[in-house]
């Protein structure tokens, strides 16, 4: 389903716990980009909204018990904020089922577990959000969910507050480590994946550049080469080397404080005018 230029998203709110379902959902409801808010307390009563009530099929996943069905229709859900762990049909393995669906649903998950975001992101999820929910943090999925859609609805611009900082979850060696935005400091593509370059180390992530550079445009990361994202504040030089710019991260003199990174001829012009523009910035504030 397209959304169009009278119709807000249709999204299906699935949890377990009743408390945390209905404050999702009241949440939910407060967002005039949404229209309506389904609520589904387990993922067979889930699909059984997504066909309209017809024979669910789990593909291998089981045999659906019985239970009442909801008069909307596969096509009208637009997105599924779902919970993970449910007894029976778990939140990833019902994304499993969705995917196999000829236009699936975009899929956020929401949970109150932290070890399960690699898995998630490998399902097709569209976003992360960690419990307690917050919603300046919904605010910027159904912002995400949008944009990815190529909606024509009108999307109010999202106001970061101060202290506001997106969570990065890491898998390494069977743990998960939560990686703030505002500790990076560059951004390498590696295929379909991502190093996050902070003064500490260097994560691996399966997130594209791409996807990193539109999600972190306002928080002042700007693309400089098709391989490299950097933190615009922490630029402290742009110089021509050899060829080309090369952008200078940090002053200090010890290991890792400092990175040299190209910049190729075509993002150039940006990044100069995004250096001006931030310093009259920074001046206007004194």
């Amino acid at each position: 389903m397209t959304t169009n230029d009278n119709d807000g998203l249709v999204v299906l709110a699935v949890d377990d716990e009743e408390p945390a379902l209905m404050e999702l959902a009241y949440l939910l409801e407060q967002d005039q980009r949404v229209s309506t808010v389904l609520k589904a307390n387990d993922s067979i009563s889930a699909l059984r909204i997504l066909t309209g009530g017809d024979q669910v099929n789990l593909g291998g996943f089981g045999t659906p018990p019985q239970g009442l069905a909801s008069p909307a229709k596969q096509s009208d859900v637009d997105v599924l904020f779902l919970d993970i762990r449910m007894p029976g049909l778990d939140g990833l393995e019902l994304a499993q089922v969705l995917s196999r669906y000829v236009i699936p649903p975009s899929v956020v998950f929401v949970t109150a577990h932290d070890d399960r975001a690699v898995e998630a992101f490998d399902v097709g999820a569209v976003d992360y959000l960690l419990k307690p929910l917050r919603p300046e943090r919904l605010y910027a999925s159904l912002t995400r969910i949008l944009a990815s859609r190529g909606t024509t609805v009108p999307v109010e611009p999202a106001v970061e507050e101060e202290g506001d900082d997106e969570v990065i979850p890491v898998e390494l060696a069977g743990t998960t480590k939560l990686v703030q935005r505002s500790t990076v400091r560059w951004v390498e593509a590696q295929g379909d994946y991502a190093r996050l370059h902070t003064t500490e180390g260097s994560h691996l992530v399966r997130i594209p550049l791409s996807v990193l550079e539109e999600r972190w445009s306002d928080a002042g990361f700007v693309r400089i080469h098709r391989s490299y994202l950097v933190a615009l504040p922490l630029i402290t030089e742009l110089r021509l080397a050899g060829s080309g710019y090369v952008v200078r991260l940090g002053n200090g003199n010890q290991p890792g404080e400092v990175a040299e990174l190209p910049v190729s001829r075509r993002h150039t012009r940006e990044l100069k005018d995004r250096l001006v523009r931030s310093t009259k910035q920074a001046w206007g504030r004194r």
